[in-house]
């Protein structure tokens, strides 16, 4: 076979990546017989042209690194994958006495569903969670204190690690900005990560909330490795080849 010009080697990339969202520098070139020198030449210059995004070891279709957008604005996005992950996480609780709830929208929607018909005590560093719970029948909230966060309307710091060093719950509902098999879930902020790691330690069972499009992207912070959850509930948009690799780690996948 002759060897490809730049063009051509260009446009198989693209027409490659369109098609499987993900590629892999070593797999492009033993496909098309060159260096892997020079398909990280050919990936630099795609990204410069905004036509994909440079990973490690690869590249991908879409932005793999996630923002740390203001929750007003995060709200909007995806509402009703978020309704149909809360309701699905709701078959979860049963009759767990204790939950924990993290910040973000996709934890405040399932706050917003929460209508239990035992009593349950959810611990939130996240005031929205709060204020929305605070007077709903059969819930005693347990608020985290702290310095809040105005991106996030959550808390971080000290006093919230004070209290969680005195309690334990059930179940951990958090919402992430990033999940990778390899790398485990993430956020974007560093400060709030400290904080979700400590509430992972102190539930017995970690549920990560997350549409889709939350797969395959990373946030700066790293809050877990894959192994430490146990389920995963996100929308019917994810890819089937992805709950696949999920369950053969075995993580519970839940279609909302």
């Amino acid at each position: 076979m002759a060897t490809r010009t730049i063009t051509e080697r260009h446009e198989y990339i693209l027409d490659k990546i369109n098609k499987k969202g993900k590629l892999n520098i070593d797999d492009l070139a033993r496909e098309m017989k060159v260096s892997g020198v020079t398909i990280r030449k050919d990936l630099k210059l795609l990204e410069e042209k905004n036509l994909l995004f440079r990973t490690k070891g690869g590249a991908s279709i879409n932005n793999p690194y996630a923002g740390d957008k203001p929750i007003n604005e995060k709200e909007f996005i995806n509402i009703d994958e978020k309704k149909r992950i809360a309701k699905a996480a709701l078959s979860l609780i049963k009759k767990a006495d204790s939950i924990m709830i993290g910040s973000g929208t996709t934890a405040f929607t399932l706050a917003t569903a929460l209508y239990p018909q035992h009593k349950i005590t959810v611990i939130t560093p996240a005031l929205k969670v709060g204020l929305e719970l605070s007077n709903r029948n059969n819930v005693e909230v347990l608020q985290l204190g702290g310095v809040i966060r105005p991106n996030s309307s959550s808390v971080a710091g000290g006093y919230a690690f004070q209290v969680l060093e005195d309690i334990s719950c059930e179940l951990l509902f958090l919402g992430v900005d990033g999940i990778e098999l390899d790398h485990g879930a993430t956020i974007s902020n560093l400060t709030e990560a400290t904080l979700n790691r400590k509430m992972i330690d102190t539930a017995q069972t970690l549920i990560l909330l997350a549409d889709s499009t939350k797969f395959n992207r990373r946030g700066v912070a790293k809050i877990c490795s894959i192994e430490q959850v146990t389920y995963i509930v996100t929308d019917d948009k994810i890819p089937t080849r992805l709950v696949n690799q999920f369950e053969d780690r075995g993580i519970k996948i839940m279609i909302g």
